[in-house]
């Protein structure tokens, strides 16, 4: 009788877990949806000069020698630009947020949901200050940091990547293989408000 007890208790113990774990998932499926209909993008910008990238050009180009990203510059070179502010380029969310030392410095990577339901990424890199936090939810236009030297490795410039592939690693920047990676102002262009 005590081992039917315990089986009974089991079952009931199993059951009411896995309805708990249905109520998480549902709970995180609305939590996930509120989030893409709230930060749905109305559009990109420039993450310099906003809008539209006034004072700045794209020193190394997307594909420019297996580059994976643009390179912005301030219009006066050298290290005008250092400290110059830096923007989301759409709504989004912070999916990374960190100091990585070296070649990269502090990197930022921004999730955007477009309004069909698809995803990509935004990534900065080489700034002097980072101004955001991970899982923070972000508007277009928001100041995310500052134009920096990723510790003194380069002159100052925005290291800017767009990828249709949420998630990719950091890689090196470079690469002749350039898939899930997209040109950022052909991007832009096509995905203004």
């Amino acid at each position: 009788m005590n081992k039917s007890l315990a089986l009974l208790i089991i079952l009931i113990f199993c059951n009411a877990c896995q309805n708990e774990s249905a109520s998480k998932e549902e709970v995180q499926n609305v939590l996930a949806e509120n989030l893409k209909s709230n930060f749905i993008t109305d559009g990109f910008d420039f993450p310099v000069g906003k809008p539209e990238g006034e004072g700045y050009y794209d020193a190394q180009h997307f594909g420019e020698n297996g580059h994976l990203g643009e390179d912005w510059n301030g219009n006066g070179g050298g290290d005008t630009d250092l400290g110059d502010p830096v923007y989301a380029v759409a709504n989004g969310k912070v999916s990374f947020a960190e100091d990585l030392k070296g070649g990269w410095g502090k990197v930022v990577r921004i999730i955007h949901t477009l309004p069909s339901g698809e995803q990509v990424e935004s990534l900065y890199a080489h700034f002097d200050e980072i101004f955001v936090q991970l899982d923070e939810e972000i508007k277009k236009g928001q100041k995310i940091g500052t134009i920096g030297t990723a510790d003194g490795q380069y002159k100052a410039h925005l290291h800017f990547e767009i990828r249709e592939k949420i998630g990719m690693p950091l890689g090196k920047g470079y690469s002749e293989k350039i898939d899930g990676y997209v040109n950022p102002s052909k991007f832009i262009y096509r995905n203004r408000n």
